[in-house]
């Protein structure tokens, strides 16, 4: 029997098929697993048993470019660019590895802890001016302490973060879409509201975090308008999908002055252009899509992704799987 063939569809990531590769024997799974760049799948010369889609979309149209696919699994949890009803249609099945419970959330929250801090210490600021040999002691920091934290999502990110965050001595506030008393008592939250109430939330954050998904009612959600809202000195976290966030609006209330900053980890557009107006400013830290890589999580994925690979392989049901093809 020929192995099964793996192709993930990206030129980045490469940490990942190391993991990927190193847990695939102990999951019983004989495979080749191959990086292919999105724009070469549309060329229709691949044979792929299984996609790992990554950031690339996939329609109808590339799915029948494909021979052999059997099964779409991603690298994670974010499932918006996989046309679902198209891989149902074709019987292919659809898979994601959920945040909470593989490393992921955990290693998203620490970035948003790790975020929060430099923002608001200024970081890159005292980065520059050391390098330079400026005045020691300056400029001043703010502190988490004392402050309000509010969460845009309140999933396995947002509460691995609440926990990260407690012992800082915030405010917890959240919205999210279906709110209860039982989960805002166990996250230690003062107060959970709908995302109808997500005014009330950015009046009173000193931190934002966005930590839910992208779909068409979140798409911008973070607006001019939402930004308007938040307090003078404000910081604006995103490690959940670019298109949560106006980078527009974003760089107006920043070139005004009247937010402390931004961190970034996820972008409209990725890669990042080089010459993209978010880079280099000294209130806004960028990262490249790397809040949930660590070795915890890259542990974490890898074996969830090879154990429904093994399942797929031996007739039996896939975990976390959003479709009935396969």
């Amino acid at each position: 029997m020929e192995p099964v063939r793996i192709v993930v569809a990206s030129s980045g990531f490469r940490s990942a098929l190391d993991y990927f590769r190193t847990v695939l024997p102990d999951a019983g799974v004989e495979a080749e697993v191959e990086a292919v760049d999105p724009a070469l799948l549309q060329q229709g010369n691949t044979r792929a048993d299984i996609i790992i889609p990554a950031m690339a979309r996939f329609d109808g149209a590339l799915m029948d470019r494909i021979a052999g696919l059997r099964l779409i699994h991603q690298w994670g949890a974010g499932l918006e660019g996989v046309d679902i009803p198209a891989a149902k249609q074709r019987g292919i099945a659809v898979a994601n590895v959920p945040t909470a419970g593989s490393g992921n959330a955990e290693s998203v929250a620490e970035w948003c802890v790790m975020a929060a801090i430099a923002i608001s210490r200024r970081l890159p600021v005292l980065q520059e001016g050391i390098r330079e040999g400026s005045s020691w002691g300056g400029p001043s920091g703010h502190a988490l302490m004392g402050k309000t934290a509010g969460f845009v999502g309140l999933g396995g990110i947002g509460q691995a973060l609440a926990a990260r965050l407690r012992p800082f001595g915030l405010r917890l506030m959240a919205v999210k879409r279906h709110p209860d008393v039982a989960l805002a008592d166990s996250q230690g939250l003062d107060w959970l509201g709908g995302l109808d109430e997500l005014p009330s939330l950015l009046d009173k954050s000193d931190f934002l975090f966005l930590c839910l998904p992208l779909n068409d009612e979140t798409h911008h959600l973070i607006d001019a308008e939402a930004l308007a809202r938040l307090p003078d000195g404000a910081c604006v976290i995103n490690a959940g999908r670019g298109g949560l966030l106006d980078h527009i609006a974003l760089l107006a209330e920043l070139d005004a002055d009247r937010l402390r900053g931004a961190a970034l980890d996820v972008f409209e557009q990725e890669p990042l252009p080089p010459d993209s107006p978010l880079l280099g400013r000294s209130d806004l830290i960028a990262t490249p899509h790397v809040a949930g890589v660590t070795d915890i999580s890259y542990e974490g994925i890898s074996r969830n992704v090879a154990e429904n690979i093994r399942r797929l392989l031996a007739g039996e049901a896939l975990r976390n799987c959003v479709t009935q093809g396969g």
